[in-house]
């Protein structure tokens, strides 16, 4: 798998990884444990997960 980081990401600080390039799978990791445990999830989950996070507080997400 390939992951990269966010470009919010600073070198000093923990981040995650993800890996996109599975057609059916989303990985996420600890930055600084790439050895370490990984979360898989569908790709919907990440979309959904990812537009909750950009959904203003106090507003329903929009849902495709």
């Amino acid at each position: 798998m390939s992951y990269h980081k966010s470009s919010y990401s600073n070198p000093e600080h923990e981040c995650v990884e993800v890996a996109t390039n599975r057609p059916h799978l989303v990985a996420i990791r600890d930055s600084k444990r790439p050895t370490g445990p990984t979360l898989h999830v569908p790709p919907t989950a990440w979309t959904a997960f990812l537009t909750t996070l950009h959904t203003p507080t106090g507003q329903n997400p929009v849902t495709a």
